[in-house]
């Protein structure tokens, strides 16, 4: 069973290193794209202030206010947040009072 587990995986190193070499035939990308968020407009349809969002979705004044003045772009984990809250912020906040 390991060496069957250890080939699959060497199999599967392999065809990645292939790929980022420029081998497409070994494999697929996935590009997902998330959505950009107005954060002003999300915020405000929540009835909250730049603090207020701040506090209730866990990150500082600062980078609301930094995404919202446009000197900062929301990327990656925080970009995926933004783009829930957008859709269904009450998920969000479900998911964030039970932690």
């Amino acid at each position: 069973m390991a060496k069957e587990a250890f080939d699959s995986i060497m199999a599967g190193l392999s065809d990645a290193v292939a790929y980022a070499k420029g081998d497409k035939s070994r494999g697929t990308a996935r590009v997902v794209e998330v959505p950009t968020v107005d954060v002003a407009a999300t915020r405000k349809k929540l009835g909250l202030t730049q603090e207020g969002f701040a506090s209730v979705f866990r990150v500082s004044v600062g980078t609301v206010r930094n995404w919202e003045q446009k000197r900062r772009r929301p990327e990656g984990p925080a970009k995926v947040l933004l783009a829930m809250i957008e859709r269904d912020p009450e998920a969000v906040l479900r998911t964030l009072h039970g932690l």
